[in-house]
Order: C-alpha cells, then structure tokens, then sequence
C-alpha cells in the first residue's frame, strides 16, 4: 500500500503528525486508529466467511482475488496439473534459440523446416511484366 513512500516522506509525516496532534493526543489516535483498522478487516473476513457459506459447498476454495479476469483465466487454464489445450507442449516444441542460432529446430506437428534471415531476390509480382534489374518498381499512392 504504502511502496512508493520513501524514508523522508514517513519521517516528515511523522514530525507533522507530533505538531499538528501534539505527543500528548498522539498515542490515542495511534491506538483509536488501530482499533478502526482491526474493525474494517473483521467485517471484511466475515463478509467474505458468510459469501462463501452461501454459494455451498463447491465454492470453498473461492478467492476474491479470482474476480480478477487476469487471475480467473490464469486459473481456469493452467489451474490443475493437466493441461487441456496442449500449451505446454506447444511452448516446449517451439524453440526460439535454434532459430536464433540458425540451428535446424525440431520438427512441430511433424513438419520439419527452417527459417532463413537471409536476403533473396523478391518474388515477382502477380501481374504486369518482371523488372529489369535495378529497375525501382512503380509506386501508386492511393494503394498505400
């Protein structure tokens, strides 16, 4: 909550806290603050008891921090230990590296191939007449 306070701000929070309650009040608003904070957090644990108690039984293991789409999908597809769709062994077959290091790459669904960063000549075009070479090809501004 409080991770981008630094030292200087706590201490200069610190110091106006003293002149503006004074060390005598200080104390007991440390203590009555305290006692709201401890408070808030029961209600909020029953709260969440008594939500759980109501949805039964199969939502025991219901978390509130699963309300996070990010956290409900996470759980959802990689909660267990297997993995329905296969994305483990898709991350596992595809390595990077060997492309990088221009290594031949294990083959994926039984293919094998390779990658090449290597410059070629282009591909000729569809249609209208092969350029010489040199030739600069024509360029249209309204197809761009």
């Amino acid at each position: 909550m409080f991770s981008d306070v630094g030292g200087l701000e706590l201490l200069t929070l610190v110091v106006m806290a003293i002149i503006i309650f004074g060390p005598d009040k200080l104390p007991k608003l440390i203590q009555d603050t305290m006692g709201f904070i401890r408070k808030v957090r029961s209600f909020a644990d029953n709260a969440k008891d008594d939500i759980r108690s109501e949805l039964g039984p199969e939502f025991q293991d219901f978390e509130f921090e699963d309300l996070n789409p990010k956290n409900f999908v996470r759980k959802q597809l990689m909660g267990g230990q297997e993995d329905p769709l296969g994305l483990k062994e898709m991350k596992d077959s595809l390595d990077i590296r060997s492309v990088l290091d221009d290594k031949p790459a294990a083959p994926v669904n039984g293919r094998s191939g390779s990658v090449s960063f290597e410059k070629s000549a282009p591909a000729p075009a569809s249609a209208g007449a092969p350029l010489a070479p040199g030739e600069r090809p024509p360029f249209d501004p309204d197809a761009t």
